[in-house]
């Protein structure tokens, strides 16, 4: 089977039209038909199912695409290797990272630029209430997120290190006297609300909904940046739980920062749009080693 006809084949089973599988290849519609033909008479079974209205892929055809994908990707992965190294391993790659955790990989970022040296690493900050729009916007190439989330366009490298989850709150606050709080303490407490496309699982591990027990936990007033948290928070309108790096790099004179207890720690991890084929971030990744 040739490397085309593959790429017909996977791109119909994404699409599963053929007049857009044409036009996003480039090709003519005949192309993909005499494409797909040619691979049912080799296999031997219908890959797809076509009516005058749809295009559904059979048993066979999902089990053949569920074997080619991943080879298919991996095979495009070792041709943008080889031809990065060939270039001399140049060109731009942009990564999006929030406040502190910009120092907090600084090693894995030194690594990277060792490893290609030709590259230029470009730098942006990242809006915490909604981080992923411009990773998905193509802004940037890389995003520097927390876990947890699962989004089926993004691809996610291995965790680079782990913040102890904080709970920011007013000098102010009744609780500002404390040594600690506990997940359960949230019931009593407000976080701030926006709008934003964060995954619910993102905002989840920094303004939970329910304690533990199920409690519900209140809502403040709407946010939509991050000097907008630290704003709300220091005239004492809500609280966030957030990492811990963010007691150093925000001392503001109106804030203080408890450490949660019994809290699980904020995972970080780079993710990307998963067909982005930009080898520069495969060194990125490479650099970062796991935890």
């Amino acid at each position: 089977m040739e490397l085309r006809d593959i790429e017909i084949f996977l791109t119909l089973a994404e699409e599963l039209h053929f007049g857009r599988t044409a036009e996003r290849l480039h090709v003519t519609p005949s192309r993909v038909s005499h494409a797909i033909r040619k691979q049912e008479r080799r296999i031997g079974a219908p890959l797809f199912e076509r009516t005058s209205r749809t295009v559904r892929l059979t048993p066979a055809g999902r089990r053949l695409y569920q074997n080619l994908h991943p080879a298919y990707r991996q095979i495009l992965d070792g041709i943008d290797e080889v031809s990065a190294s060939v270039r001399g391993d140049g060109g731009t790659l942009k990564l999006g990272t929030m406040g502190p955790q910009n120092w907090m990989i600084r090693e894995i970022t030194e690594r990277f630029r060792a490893g290609h040296p030709s590259a230029q690493l470009v730098h942006s900050d990242l809006n915490p209430v909604d981080p992923i729009t411009p990773l998905r916007s193509g802004d940037i190439d890389v995003a520097h997120l927390w876990l947890p989330f699962s989004e089926p366009d993004l691809a996610v490298g291995p965790v680079t290190h782990s913040s102890p989850l904080v709970l920011m709150a007013a000098a102010t606050h009744p609780y500002a006297d404390r040594e600690s709080v506990c997940p359960e303490d949230f019931g009593e407490l407000a976080f701030p609300s926006h709008r934003s496309p964060i995954p619910a699982s993102m905002e989840e591990a920094c303004a939970p909904f329910h304690t533990p027990s199920g409690r519900p936990i209140p809502r403040g007033p709407e946010v939509a940046t991050w000097d907008d948290l630290l704003k709300v928070v220091s005239a004492g309108h809500a609280v966030v739980a957030t990492a811990a790096e963010s007691a150093s790099f925000y001392p503001w004179p109106h804030l203080v920062y408890l450490p949660v207890r019994d809290a699980d720690p904020l995972r970080w991890v780079f993710a990307w749009r998963a067909d982005d084929r930009n080898p520069l971030i495969r060194g990125l990744v490479d650099a970062c080693g796991g935890e």
